[in-house]
């Protein structure tokens, strides 16, 4: 399932895109025709992301919510030059929702979710989330309230999305690898220094993925997209690089141990037991 800095550039692509325009919106699949016609014409105010949703703000109050899931995609793309303005891209796959003008297209395939809110709806959806990492102004506390009281593993928690939104299974993984916690460790015996050393690092990582279009947690590729976006040049984007995620038997970058593997909360959880004991 993609992580909250993948909806944050989804929504700077189509904010980019489409903000100020009136796309024609249709669903060459059919599920969502019936929005596509409340929405075909209207202009698109801009799009925003809060953890792992995804709000496509249009004219008149209305919202298309979408939720990519697993299997999701939307690809955003310029239209060539070589077509003209009665021209159509080919639709390929099961497109739910395509947004279209002359410069511009996204299809979106494959969500779990992907229908009109209204206001009300929009508020009732983000308030069931956690504070994201990505949000300006984000408030760790009120993830840390919940965090602090919990009977349940840290590695559970930092996959909740009531608790903390946008993290996913690589982000928990390597940021507890990154700050020696052991991710078995109940939330109520988290120390409050170490959840703060958590949520102040994905402030700093998640933005860089953002940027750079991957999960960025090797220390030396966190100092190079630093220092392509403080000169101002576009962070490489390479190939995703880990410290323990997915790298089960390998010896740990930074004791030599063996690096484990276990399903907590329904993903393959990875950590080393050794250098991860902290509380």
């Amino acid at each position: 399932m993609p992580e909250g800095h993948t909806l944050h550039a989804l929504a700077r692509d189509l904010t980019g895109a489409f903000a100020g325009t009136r796309p024609r919106v249709s669903s060459p699949q059919g599920r969502f025709a019936d929005g596509a016609a409340l929405l075909d014409g209207t202009v698109l105010v801009g799009a925003r992301a809060h953890g792992k949703l995804l709000l496509v703000d249009f004219a008149g109050e209305r919202s298309v919510h979408v939720h990519l899931g697993l299997y999701g995609t939307f690809r955003v793309a310029r239209r060539p030059a070589s077509e003209g303005p009665g021209d159509e891209p080919p639709v390929v796959g099961a497109v739910r929702l395509r947004l279209l003008t002359p410069d511009w297209v996204a299809d979106l395939r494959g969500p779990m979710a992907c229908r009109v809110v209204d206001p009300r709806e929009v508020e009732t959806l983000l308030a069931r989330q956690g504070p994201d990492p990505l949000q300006p102004g984000a408030d760790p506390e009120l993830a840390w309230a919940r965090v602090r009281t919990s009977s349940r593993r840290v590695a559970e928690l930092l996959m909740d999305q009531k608790v903390l939104a946008g993290v996913g299974n690589v982000y928990r993984s390597e940021v507890l690898w990154r700050h020696r916690l052991s991710p078995h460790t109940p939330g109520r015996q988290l120390r409050a220094r170490s959840w703060r050393a958590v949520w102040d690092d994905l402030v700093r990582l998640m933005p860089l993925g953002v940027a750079s279009g991957r999960i960025v947690t090797v220390a030396e590729d966190v100092a190079a997209v630093e220092e392509d976006l403080a000169a101002g040049r576009v962070p490489d984007a390479g190939p995703r690089v880990s410290n323990v995620y997915r790298r089960t038997g390998e010896p740990c970058p930074r004791c030599g141990s063996t690096i484990r593997t276990a399903v907590v909360a329904g993903r393959n959880l990875y950590w080393c037991a050794t250098c991860q004991r902290r509380r």
